[in-house]
């Protein structure tokens, strides 16, 4: 077992064996339509497309995505549905609605984020964004023999076929030099992995939530050692 995983178990972490039971009503995955109604949106972002086709949105997208939620909650924490209505007050595009359905879970410091648009499904976990003090010590851990560990854990993931994101600098931050053997990790002030997917059949089956919660799983070891070398962050919440 990794050390960051036996100092940090927690549901969902990758090095145990996938394959526990949910206890929910296994969901359907995503009709086609789901991706129809993205692509009319796309064309046509109005209130009046938005209010002549909210039942296909109800039945086709927000339902089955509050089912997939539900069934992967026992593992993974209750998850929220972010508004469908994009906030256009300090932006150009005044476009009224997102063309995708996200939903993130949180459990442990780490969040776990689905998303369906015209393009696919994007499933990803991690330290998606983190707060001062926490880049402080991420950094700090990075840059120490700790950060040997991690570096594996990515390699493992990417092997896998795992996208490494979250938000990072594009040059070296203060205090470390470009020439830092894990200058790639010290940039960043986020840590997720993620995975996407072109649209296939397999969307519309109940495979879909067992391949959202393989990425999750997979998440477990990075996600373990983010929470034993980083942590919850100190800092008072901005208002």
């Amino acid at each position: 077992m990794c050390t960051s995983c036996a100092s940090a178990a927690s549901p969902g972490c990758g090095a145990r064996e996938r394959g526990g039971s949910f206890r929910s009503v296994p969901s359907k995955g995503f009709p086609a339509e789901a991706f129809d109604f993205f692509e009319g949106l796309e064309a046509d972002n109005s209130k009046t497309y938005w209010q002549a086709n909210k039942p296909l949105y109800d039945r086709t997208v927000k339902e089955p995505m509050e089912a997939l939620l539900a069934e992967l909650a026992p593992e993974f924490g209750s998850a929220r549905i972010f508004r469908p209505h994009r906030d256009v007050r300090f932006s150009n595009d005044k476009s009224p609605y997102k063309t995708n359905i996200g939903a993130v879970a949180e459990r442990d410091g780490s969040v776990f984020y689905v998303s369906l648009w015209t393009g696919g499904i994007f499933a990803g976990s991690g330290y998606y964004r983190m707060a001062r003090d926490q880049i402080e010590r991420f950094r700090a851990a990075a840059a120490s023999d700790a950060g040997e560990e991690l570096e594996g854990l990515i390699a493992e993931a990417e092997q896998a076929g795992h996208e490494i994101g979250g938000e990072a600098l594009k040059s070296a931050p203060r205090g470390y030099g470009a020439d830092h053997p894990r200058i790639r990790l010290l940039r960043h002030k986020g840590v997720t992995i993620g995975r996407s997917w072109e649209p296939a059949a397999w969307m519309g089956t109940a495979k879909c939530a067992g391949r959202v919660a393989d990425v999750w799983w997979a998440a477990g070891p990075i996600n373990g050692w983010l929470r034993a070398h980083v942590g919850p962050s100190t800092e008072p919440p901005s208002r």
